[in-house]
């Protein structure tokens, strides 16, 4: 952009790229398009720009998640919102992939043969479904016999449990039961199926292994 902006300026750009953005928009990201302002000016305007959002009378508010900033509809009002997207349903993770996902959140950086000694089953699907929701990502490998994989969270994890960053965990006993109540209490017609209904991890990539399904591929 190159020429002086003002403050009112810097607000109300921060305000259209936070709410054009599918993802939460980093400060440095933000900066970085309005061309080198001031980071302490620019965390000011944002700052206003949450205490607007924040009085209670919009339906909107900003949020910091993810190490990042997103705008989104208020709790208040999630009732109304869930009422226009009855039939769109955000894709849940089920009960194996929660608890996979809680042991790679708290234990991180942890190997396959370290989950499963905790979990106490064959995990692989689990991780092929975790990996292919971006939910987490391989490390590297740890310096140990047969350098096995490193897996860690991602920023979609962040993203989808609203977390602003790691050390907003909450207990491992209410991560392990995030939204699992709503999975069970969602009732659906007969011979009806849903993403819900679709177990996370059926998929089996070693023969003769059982998965956190109970089954074994003897294929």
């Amino acid at each position: 952009m190159g020429e002086e902006i003002t403050f009112d300026e810097i607000k109300a750009i921060a305000e259209a790229l936070i709410f054009v953005s599918d993802i939460p928009l980093s400060i440095n990201k933000i900066n970085e398009v309005l061309d080198m302002v001031d980071i302490a000016t620019l965390k000011s305007a944002i700052l206003q720009l949450q205490e607007e959002y924040g009085d209670g009378k919009k339906g909107v508010q900003i949020i910091e998640v993810a190490n990042g900033y997103k705008m989104c509809t208020r709790n208040d009002y999630s009732d109304y919102v869930t009422k226009l997207f009855t039939h769109r349903k955000k894709a849940k993770l089920s009960a194996q992939a929660l608890e996979t996902l809680a042991v790679i959140a708290y234990k991180q950086p942890v190997t396959k043969p370290e989950i499963e000694e905790i979990r106490g089953v064959n995990i692989i699907g689990v991780l092929k479904t975790l990996l292919d929701r971006n939910m987490i990502k391989i490390l590297g490998k740890k310096d140990a016999v047969g350098r096995p994989v490193l897996y860690g969270t991602t920023r979609e994890f962040l993203e989808y449990f609203g977390l602003k960053d790691l050390a907003d965990l909450p207990t491992l006993k209410d991560f392990s039961e995030f939204d699992l109540g709503e999975n069970k209490n969602e009732a659906e017609k007969p011979g009806e199926t849903t993403e819900s209904d679709v177990p996370d991890g059926d998929i089996i990539e070693e023969t003769g292994r059982e998965d956190d399904s109970g089954r074994t591929d003897n294929s």
